[in-house]
């Protein structure tokens, strides 16, 4: 289970994404991971971070996307998504998507 609307939301803004970031969600909507290794089967240019985190290169690396992966449940959170640049200022381990922050 993934979010589309996040990813949609995104992909208005940067159209250049839309086609890649719907062939990544149909992917991995249809995947069965088990652990990050079975991630890296299909995508060798993820990025495997600690505690179920992933990155993935989408249009060719002109975009980033971090996720955390609940491997027991199959439930693949949005955490980031953004331009390259972008990606740059965040510390992909830690940073979270806004519906992910509690109000305080």
């Amino acid at each position: 289970m993934i979010a589309v609307s996040t990813l949609k939301t995104y992909w208005e803004r940067h159209p250049d994404a839309e086609q890649p970031l719907k062939s990544w969600k149909s992917e991995a909507e249809a995947a069965e991971w088990r652990s990050p290794a079975d991630v890296k089967d299909k995508y060798r240019s993820a990025s495997v971070l600690q505690q179920g985190r992933i990155v993935f290169n989408i249009a060719g690396n002109r975009h980033r996307l971090v996720v955390h992966i609940a491997f027991n449940t199959q439930i693949v959170f949005i955490k980031f998504i953004g331009t390259h640049l972008e990606y740059d200022k965040i510390d992909a381990q830690t940073v979270a998507h806004r519906t992910d922050r509690r109000r305080k």
